[in-house]
């Protein structure tokens, strides 16, 4: 009896595919996360990402497409987390709390988020298509605008809820926490006079 090799079909050939591109995607994350811990963001170029993980450049843009692609995959888990907290999460921050406090909780909530991956959040801002029209920016963007309507503001929420937004904008937190040591804290104090301010004007 002649023994005929067994060939895999496309199914298990395609399923084979994926689990090596998963593997080469978990690898290049982790000696991403690893050149960051060295040298900080700025040091993290796709030849040296490359090298590090022992692949081809190549790999490295089929896989991430640019290096804002590559920081927005470093920031997929911590903004998947942050959006479950608001959305789903306990109060202050997620449903069940008034309005004006859970506003208050997503500005804390945004203000540490960019202390603590704010190099990644710049990086991924220069992504093609532009910062504002990042899914995870108009969630923000929309998450603010329920929130105002839900407080009773009673003008444009949509234009104030972008107006809000851009208190949050990372460059300009970095700066101030970075170039004039301004306080986390002191942000977040800041925030809440803010929205205070615009929910329930004197």
């Amino acid at each position: 009896m002649t023994s005929i090799p067994f060939r895999s079909g496309p199914d298990q050939a395609a399923a084979a595919e994926r689990s090596d591109a998963a593997r080469n995607r978990k690898r290049l994350l982790w000696a991403a996360k690893e050149l960051i811990s060295e040298c900080g963001a700025g040091g993290l170029t796709m030849d040296r990402l490359a090298e590090r993980a022992g692949v081809g450049k190549g790999t490295v843009f089929r896989r991430f497409g640019s290096r804002a692609g590559l920081m927005l995959a470093l920031l997929h888990d911590s903004e998947v987390d942050f959006q479950s907290r608001f959305m789903f999460g306990p109060p202050p921050l997620g449903p069940g709390a008034p309005a004006l406090e859970r506003l208050v909780a997503f500005g804390a909530g945004r203000i540490a988020y960019v202390v603590e991956f704010g190099d990644l959040v710049l990086a991924a801002e220069d992504a093609s298509r532009g910062r504002f029209d990042v899914p995870a920016a108009a969630l923000w963007h929309r998450h603010i605008e329920v929130l105002l309507d839900d407080a009773g503001f009673d003008a444009d929420s949509w234009l104030m809820a972008g107006s809000l937004g851009a208190a949050l904008d990372p460059e300009r937190l970095l700066d101030l926490v970075r170039r004039h040591g301004v306080a986390p804290e002191r942000l977040v104090a800041s925030w809440r006079d803010l929205v205070t301010r615009v929910v329930r004007p004197a």
